[in-house]
């Protein structure tokens, strides 16, 4: 077994680094390719100045990682608090960034009293109805894109139970008509937004990207405002079938919407203390964004790239696995740029200027 430490590759890394200095950032090459670069951002780490360095050099796009969720927004039925979300939006406006808004609708990372309580389906109906007017209202002008519903389906393309779709639901009726609600709402708040449907584990052709499928291609049919697909693509093995994404971007790509790759990383095995195992791991890693970045850029609609994260440091990879998987974002725990980083940057140097 190799573990895989800083102190151990000196030459590879300061390579890494001596290239990645004198080179342009991900967001300096974005405008010739015509997509977007983007990280999650955690407000926690916006006083440390390695991570908003990193994060307002290199990317053009942010989105929250909790700060615009239930949990953190509504403390309780009646106070809305926006402290968080305002600081992450007030840096993307200070470093000239777009801002992915997520997420409006989601069966978990909800508060205590709403889950607790006994609402009616009208009830909860007004809530909900209320909670996205509020919150697109706040941020009309400064969020280009919402995902509006997360994670509706399983992994049987069945809907998940939640209080939003039968416990007890909203009262807008059976099946996905609830989710339709939601994107009529979200228009109604907000007519310049993109509105996206975001989904984990749909990126590949499966009972669940099938699911979505058909529910998109519904929606569309019916007039219901859903602009766009998010595939998260949390990639938590080496070996992604890559035929399968191609022909999934396809098909949606076909149904004239956008497609945004929404929270990527690439899960590497790790140690204990987050050291990579094995260091040919880190290519593989590399090459696997490569192909990805390289699929999204022949697909039509596919407009942004982002990353769950900034850094390894603060990944949600180590806690997710109980630490034996992590490493999957462009920059180590030092902030170095690791191999991922420089095939993505030279998959966006070779596209020619859109």
């Amino acid at each position: 077994m190799k573990i895989y430490r800083l102190q151990h590759v000196p030459t590879v890394l300061l390579f890494l680094f001596a290239s990645f200095c004198n080179a342009q950032s991900l967001r300096e090459k974005t405008p010739q390719v015509g997509i977007l670069v983007g990280a999650a951002a955690n407000v926690n780490y916006l006083s440390e100045a390695a991570y908003t360095s990193t994060l307002s050099r290199e990317f053009n796009m942010l989105e929250p990682e909790d700060a615009m969720k239930w949990e953190v927004l509504r403390p309780n039925e009646t106070t809305f608090n926006f402290e968080d979300a305002d600081r992450i939006v007030e840096f993307a406006r200070t470093h000239d960034m777009k801002v992915r808004g997520h997420n409006l609708v989601w069966g978990t990372h909800n508060p205590e009293w709403l889950t607790r309580d006994s609402y009616t389906s009208q009830k909860l109906s007004n809530l909900l109805h209320d909670h996205i007017s509020r919150v697109l209202s706040h941020f009309r002008n400064k969020v280009f894109a919402w995902d509006v519903v997360n994670e509706a389906f399983d992994g049987k393309g069945n809907l998940r139970d939640s209080i939003w779709y039968n416990q007890p639901g909203i009262g807008a009726g059976d099946g996905t008509a609830y989710i339709a609600q939601a994107f009529r709402w979200t228009r109604e708040a907000d007519p310049d937004a993109l509105l996206f449907y975001n989904e984990a584990e749909a990126e590949e052709l499966n009972p669940k990207s099938d699911a979505i499928y058909a529910m998109v291609t519904d929606l569309r049919r019916r007039g219901v405002p859903i602009d766009g697909i998010g595939f998260q693509m949390h990639i938590s093995n080496l070996t992604p079938n890559y035929a399968s994404i191609t022909a999934n971007f396809a098909r949606f790509g076909k149904l004239g919407i956008e497609i945004h790759i929404t929270e990527m990383d690439v899960a590497l095995p790790v140690t204990k203390d987050g050291a990579v195992i094995e260091s040919d791991d880190l290519e593989r890693q590399a090459g696997i964004y490569r192909k990805i970045v390289e699929i999204c850029l022949q697909t039509p609609g596919c407009t942004a790239i982002q990353t769950w994260g900034v850094t390894d440091k603060y990944s949600w990879l180590g806690w997710a696995t109980h630490k034996t998987k992590g490493a999957g974002l462009l920059f180590d725990h030092q902030y170095h740029p690791k191999p991922a980083y420089k095939a993505l940057a030279e998959v966006l140097s070779k596209r020619p200027p859109q």
